[in-house]
């Protein structure tokens, strides 16, 4: 290895993730230490499984979602265009707390209000059973107020990377007789998810943060179950550093993966690129 190859290794060296390590496992071993912190644990981690349960899900409905909208946005059809910007546009304008709150107490019921007048024909025959609000539990207002609004992000995010492809590739994959979906699948999309992968990872790791939102409905995530412990007993320092704790190991942790993934596609992308 010559010089300047070692000092730019040298200057690349996550000193901060070491740093950063350091920390954690002396905040473990004082956890460990004491009784109080490893009671206040047990009750956080509670949560856990419902901040991961909602952040999956709504990232992969929202991610569903958002490639359709950006689809509708490099469409031929202006309509499908100018309905994508609106959804996009509009969605990206309210805070999240605020769709949050918007979609568990004014949209669902709505939704209700609004089925149960169409079915009503139904529910006299006898077909159907009155919806009640109930019948839609606040976890799964909370996941769908999260899909949509970080769909319209992931939306913006997937329509820079398709973007971001050659016309040129796909104007020689037309000459060869590909069918649209044909040039997507074994043209675009492959170089694109190199372009869209950061972002989209960055927005997967917003969203474990955003995901302590669904609190205010009572939804039993980590912060929730942090938020009765404390209230319950006084316990407000020690029970917010627990949470605070679990959510940066969950982000970081995230953050490690999604960089070690990049650097394996870059890697593999040279690797291929001819000599």
């Amino acid at each position: 290895m010559n010089p300047p190859a070692r000092s730019q290794q040298t200057r690349d060296f996550p000193y901060w993730l070491v740093a950063a390590a350091a920390i954690a496992v002396a905040v473990a071993l004082l956890i460990a230490s004491s009784d109080l912190y490893v009671e206040v644990l047990g009750v956080v981690a509670k949560g856990v499984g419902i901040t991961i349960f909602v952040t999956a899900v709504g990232f992969a409905l929202a991610s569903a979602i958002g490639l359709g909208i950006a689809l509708m946005a490099l469409s031929g059809s202006i309509w499908l265009r100018q309905i994508a910007r609106f959804y996009v546009e509009i969605i990206r304008g309210v805070p999240i707390l605020v769709l949050l709150f918007w979609i568990a107490f004014a949209g669902v019921p709505a939704f209700v209000a609004g089925w149960n007048f169409v079915t009503t024909p139904l529910r006299q025959a006898g077909l159907l059973d009155e919806l009640l609000v109930r019948d839609f539990s606040l976890l799964w207002r909370a996941v769908l107020a999260l899909t949509i609004g970080y769909s319209a992000f992931i939306a913006e995010v997937f329509r820079a990377g398709i973007q971001s492809v050659e016309a040129g590739q796909i104007e020689a994959a037309k000459a060869l007789g590909l069918s649209g979906w044909q040039r997507f699948r074994l043209i675009v999309f492959p170089q694109a998810i190199r372009t869209i992968l950061p972002p989209l990872g960055n927005d997967f790791v917003a969203m474990v943060k955003d995901s302590s939102l669904v609190s205010v409905l009572g939804v039993a995530d980590i912060t929730q179950m942090g938020k009765v412990y404390a209230a319950g007993t006084f316990r407000f320092f020690e029970t917010y550093s627990i949470v605070a704790y679990i959510y940066l190991l969950l982000t970081v942790g995230l953050s490690m993966m999604l960089r070690g993934l990049e650097r394996r596609m870059r890697r593999a992308n040279m690797a291929g690129q001819p000599r």
